[in-house]
């Protein structure tokens, strides 16, 4: 079974290309001001127009309202909406009703309870994303953080609704991670950087390469 990868956070033409090339299945946009990874609405759509048929452009935004979700939409034309905050199942059901746009909703794994919980959105979204949760300090990104969380809670849960894995990936753990959770896309960020927001080709290559030949060993 081939795992589908996301590079998230991207933000050059040139880190685009590189992820493209690697054999990425997604490319991730943040628009989300405090973050490092941050472009507008007009550089996320510049980079997805130049995006080959068959990779998938997904835009992260979180707690964005109606006016500013529906102006993402319209201005990025994204494969993919991620949602990456506080949104209800009932929320991102709407916007895809509405839209017709696939949807994702990013979840941070404390306990085996979370998983159970996340069943909720059955039905509205069409992948959950699983990821650490964000630190409790005043202020922290909701994702992004470069931190994991405990794989083995993957493993032992019967998934209700399409899913993916996120969290402190990098070129060197992602293999194990696929192999341990038998996850079918992985999501990298923080872990590809050479400083925060600043993607690293290099790294980017390494990681599709790893995640691409975990199921053959």
């Amino acid at each position: 079974m081939t795992t589908n990868i996301k590079i998230c956070g991207l933000s050059t033409p040139e880190t685009v290309a590189a992820a493209v090339e690697a054999g990425a299945s997604h490319v991730g946009f943040v628009h989300f001001e405090p973050s490092p990874r941050h472009v507008t609405l007009e550089q996320a759509a510049s980079l997805r127009a130049d995006l080959p048929a068959g990779v998938k452009a997904v835009l992260l935004l979180v707690n964005a309202d109606i006016e500013t979700t529906a102006k993402a939409i319209e201005t990025v034309r994204p494969d993919v909406i991620q949602f990456h905050g506080k949104e209800t199942p009932e929320w991102i059901a709407l916007v895809r009703e509405k839209t017709g746009v696939e949807t994702w909703r990013a979840i941070g794994v404390r306990s085996a309870e979370t998983l159970e919980k996340s069943a909720r959105y059955k039905g509205a979204v069409d992948r959950l994303l699983f990821d650490a949760p964000p630190p409790e300090a005043a202020g922290a990104l909701p994702g992004g953080n470069g931190v994991g969380f405990d794989w083995t809670l993957l493993a032992r849960h019967d998934h209700a609704v399409a899913w993916g894995l996120a969290g402190g990936l990098n070129p060197d753990n992602v293999a194990e991670a696929i192999r341990a959770t038998g996850a079918p896309l992985v999501d990298a960020s923080s872990g590809l950087e050479s400083a925060p927001g600043v993607k690293d080709v290099d790294r980017i290559a390494a990681f599709c390469h790893a995640a691409r030949s975990a199921r053959e060993t």
